[in-house]
């Protein structure tokens, strides 16, 4: 690798991540410590992919896209942590130019992909809490396939315009990231060439992608509210309430990460505390997800208890 001040594209050939730690011992703890992330977020989201599969009460859209949810966060998970792991098993900060466009482009797919999953989940409890009687027509298998399938073009989408724009970049003033995994916004700031018009047209797509998936989350609470307030009886509003009340749980997790990472990152400019504020939606929402379905959702709680008793 050559370690002049302004390098071209074609003589990089790997870039520095940011360490969490220099302290040996601190570094070994930090291993154990994602390895049980790692793991516990795995086996929590398979165990409610499996138990939605097995269990024919939970055949219906909303936890057909809770599935999609938990199978999006073990691939989002798995786009950073695995790579830190190895890093602090090896004490290796390196990762190549290929490897951190891949890292990139997976992690904004699937950032994407949950992003758009979350949004589509209250649209599915606003049409069971407002519409119930054409629940099953507005929410057939069909429409269900179209709009997971919608998520995905639109996170394909993201993930290559950021590709492409990240491509565009001839060359590099630092090979220094200042984050623990590859990410658009860090490379662009490392590149030597001016990149205003680069980091307008990211900041345009991340309000489309961002700012709209939100605003519709809200509406769609918004009406949920006021169609249960309608509602005379006490305990058909808490039972209205407690279908979204792991949704709307896991919504705040997700947004307050990442809103919680991009307001750090503007007042610290301090690379270990940015990489410590994104493991919050890198890897402690995804691990959260299945403890909030599994303790606030009475469906899911049940459904465990049958698999455990079919199993054991």
């Amino acid at each position: 690798m050559i370690h002049n001040p302004v390098e071209n594209l074609t003589d990089v050939l790997e870039f520095h991540l940011v360490a969490l730690s220099e302290d040996p011992d601190l570094q070994l703890f930090l291993f154990g410590l994602f390895l049980s992330v790692y793991l516990v977020t795995l086996l929590g989201n398979l165990l409610i992919i499996l138990i939605i599969i097995f269990d024919s009460h939970l055949h219906i859209p909303m936890y057909y896209f809770l599935s999609n949810l938990s199978l999006v966060d073990i691939f989002l998970i798995s786009t950073t942590i695995p790579k830190m792991i190895v890093g602090l098993k090896m004490h290796s900060r390196l990762i190549s130019y290929a490897g951190c466009l891949t890292q990139m482009s997976l992690f904004l797919f699937f950032a994407c992909m949950d992003d758009m999953i979350l949004t589509v989940m209250a649209y599915d409890r606003f049409v069971a809490i407002c519409h119930p009687l054409r629940y099953t027509v507005m929410m057939n298998p069909q429409v269900c396939a179209i709009l997971i399938l919608l998520c995905f073009s639109f996170s394909i989408f993201d993930s290559q315009l950021h590709n492409l724009i990240v491509l565009q970049i001839t060359c590099f003033k630092d090979v220094e990231i200042a984050n623990f995994f590859c990410h658009p916004s860090q490379l662009l700031n490392l590149a030597c060439t001016n990149t205003l018009s680069s980091n307008i047209v990211i900041c345009f797509i991340s309000v489309i992608l961002g700012i709209f998936p939100v605003l519709g989350i809200i509406l769609s609470y918004c009406k949920i509210v006021f169609s249960i307030l309608k509602i005379p009886s006490s305990s058909r509003k808490y039972k209205a309430f407690s279908t979204c009340g792991s949704h709307l749980t896991v919504v705040c997790l997700f947004y307050g990460a990442g809103i919680g990472v991009y307001l750090g990152s503007a007042v610290s400019h301090s690379p270990q505390k940015n990489a410590v504020a994104s493991l919050m939606y890198t890897a402690v929402s995804p691990m959260l997800n299945p403890f909030i379905y599994t303790l606030r959702n009475r469906d899911i709680s049940n459904a465990l208890k049958r698999f455990h008793r079919r199993v054991f």
